[in-house]
């Protein structure tokens, strides 16, 4: 019974909102520095960088939260596929970035939390009633409109399978978050958060050892597949900071995310992260002079109207919980 209390879930829905706003203001922050940084650096330059930075400073809340000793995990294989998922969402959503609006790509990637929902029912057991379901149906015809599959062209470099992009990048995503959950019970945030920085910093040095020369990047026009396959050159002027600062949005992302996810149900916290559309309709606006489109505002809505009522039936379900314990207890 020890042991079971011990791995058991933890649930400090208070404590994982709080956690989760702070991620998402630091997420904004590192994808406007990154579409910003683009044009010039390769993305597995940046990932290297921002993992390296961002693995110091998690290091030393590791220190805080226990040393070492709570590196150590009976189940590293699934440690791994974790990593490996948000590698893939993140490598998949910043190559979208190099030509698609940061409003667009943001609203596009917040399909995941749809997604968390549906997914927290057949991994976590997590219960998910009609009115949810039904927003997660709404928020994918959000999705739908943004992809606009009735228009022959779109006006985005490489078209619809760009904007597919950030869609399987927030499919990576969600799977990562419930992966963090199910690990959360016997795993610190910060170790959770160092496991994925170390292997952010192993893929992107696989790169580097392929393709860091540039050698693969003269054969694309494409402004994304160049961004993936640019050539490594040290940083120019006052973009050392910029890079300095991915590093500490790194940080800050993996654990706080790490913890929002691993102290309450992963329903309660995903709608949350909506937060980050209106970060990324401002950062698009003031950085790059980007305003959505009304059919893309349209999907916007949808997709973050349907997160919304994911959030108001969860925390009905959190009162009446409440409502019948106070019950009991009399």
């Amino acid at each position: 019974m020890t042991q079971l209390a011990a791995s058991a879930p933890l649930s400090r829905p208070a404590v994982a909102i709080g956690f989760v706003l702070v991620g998402m203001a630091a997420i904004s922050i590192n994808d406007m520095l990154i579409k910003h940084l683009s044009g010039a650096y390769p993305l597995h330059q940046m990932i290297f960088t921002r993992s390296a930075i961002g693995l110091v400073f998690t290091l030393v809340l590791v220190q805080l939260e226990g040393g070492f000793a709570i590196l150590k995990t009976k189940t590293p294989g699934l440690h791994l596929l974790r990593g490996l998922l948000i590698v893939l969402a993140n490598m998949s959503f910043f190559t979208a970035l190099a030509v698609v609006p940061l409003a667009d790509a943001t609203a596009l990637f917040f399909v995941a939390p749809l997604l968390i929902t549906l997914l927290s029912i057949p991994i976590l057991g997590e219960k998910v009633g009609p009115f949810r379901l039904g927003a997660v149906a709404v928020g994918f015809v959000g999705v739908v409109l943004m992809l606009r599959p009735w228009e022959s062209e779109l006006d985005v470099e490489g078209g619809r399978l760009v904007l597919l992009l950030p869609v399987i990048g927030a499919l990576c995503y969600a799977l990562m978050q419930v992966l963090t959950r199910k690990l959360g019970g016997t795993t610190k945030a910060s170790a959770l958060a160092a496991y994925i920085q170390t292997t952010f910093l192993l893929v992107s040095l696989g790169f580097f050892v392929v393709a860091g020369d540039g050698r693969f990047a003269d054969g694309f026009d494409n402004a994304s597949m160049k961004f993936l396959l640019r050539e490594w050159i040290w940083p120019q002027g006052q973009d050392i900071y910029y890079f300095i600062a991915l590093g500490l949005c790194a940080a800050v992302v993996g654990y706080s995310l790490s913890q929002a996810y691993r102290t309450a149900d992963a329903a309660t916290v995903a709608p949350f992260e909506y937060v980050g559309m209106p970060f990324a309709v401002f950062w698009g606006w003031i950085m790059f002079g980007e305003w959505p489109a009304p059919v893309v505002l349209a999907g916007i809505v949808l997709i973050l109207g349907g997160g919304l009522v994911v959030f108001l039936r969860e925390r009905q379900k959190q009162k009446r919980l409440a409502i019948s314990r106070r019950a009991i207890r009399r």
